[in-house]
């Protein structure tokens, strides 16, 4: 049985993206926007960055620098989340 999607907006630098997503994905969609709203506001608290755009790129740079940490570590931590999520369910049964 497919999931329900559902459509939200999220807010991200002050501006409203529109998003279909699975029902149960929304407070992990939501959360990453929160993050990167916080970021971002980091980035034009304490240091030169002005303008949100640019803001922006430093977050996904960041991100994308962390991402190959972990992966480089000889760890996928994303993919041990998920596989202990998938285990902690099984064990629910």
């Amino acid at each position: 049985m497919s999931e329900i999607e559902i459509s939200i907006k999220v807010n991200i630098c002050d501006r409203f993206y529109p998003l279909r997503i699975k029902s149960s994905e929304e407070g992990e969609v939501r959360n990453a926007a929160k993050i990167i709203n916080e970021r971002a506001k980091f980035y034009i608290d304490n240091f030169s960055v002005q303008d949100k755009q640019d803001a922006l790129s430093m977050v996904a740079l960041e991100f994308a620098s962390d991402k190959k940490e972990k992966k480089s570590n000889g760890y996928d931590t994303d993919n041990i989340s998920t596989k202990l999520k998938e285990l902690e369910q099984l064990l629910e049964i």
